[in-house]
């Protein structure tokens, strides 16, 4: 028998990037108070399905108790996630790429701008992306004038630094 081989995410037992904004830290902790405030409604509700007694039949019992299960893992999660977060602060005036920086670029004569931030904030239709993607870790320490190449299937592109902010 083959053993399967996990893809890094909810089972993997991968961390997430402890990388984060102030503001992705902020909602996180609004979205840990508000389900800290759902427990006890969620621990009261199992409680009252159980005094009705017989567990193998009661399947809204075990709907509860997977509501506060859930619910139980996913504020260990957050409150993980807080605890190792590191804080990205973007510099006024950087002088390189650094983590939280808007890069404006040059590739096949057209000019796009990408913010390079963690793992768990990346929109790359909307500009942002991780700083360990491939074009993330090519941009990182680059100054301005600088070209990161990255490498796509069997071809490489040029990324040419106009600007930092």
């Amino acid at each position: 028998m083959q053993t399967p081989i996990r893809k890094p995410g909810q089972y993997a037992g991968i961390k997430p990037d402890p990388h984060m904004t102030p503001d992705k830290f902020r909602g996180l902790s609004v979205e840990l108070e508000k389900l800290k405030a759902k427990r006890p409604y969620a621990a009261a509700e199992v409680k009252r399905l159980a005094a009705d007694g017989d567990f193998s039949e009661n399947h809204a019992y075990s709907m509860a108790k997977g509501r506060l299960r859930g619910l139980n893992r996913r504020i260990d999660e957050i409150e993980d996630h807080l605890k190792r977060a590191v804080i990205i602060e973007v510099p006024k005036n950087p002088d390189k790429a650094v983590l939280g920086s808007l890069v404006t670029v040059s590739v096949n004569g057209r000019e796009k701008s990408y913010r390079i931030l963690g793992s768990s904030e990346t929109n790359p239709s909307g500009g942002i992306i991780s700083h360990n993607s491939p074009l993330g870790l090519a941009l990182l320490g680059r100054r301005v004038g600088d070209t990161a190449r990255v490498w796509l299937k069997d071809k490489a592109v040029e990324y040419k630094i106009i600007k930092i902010g």
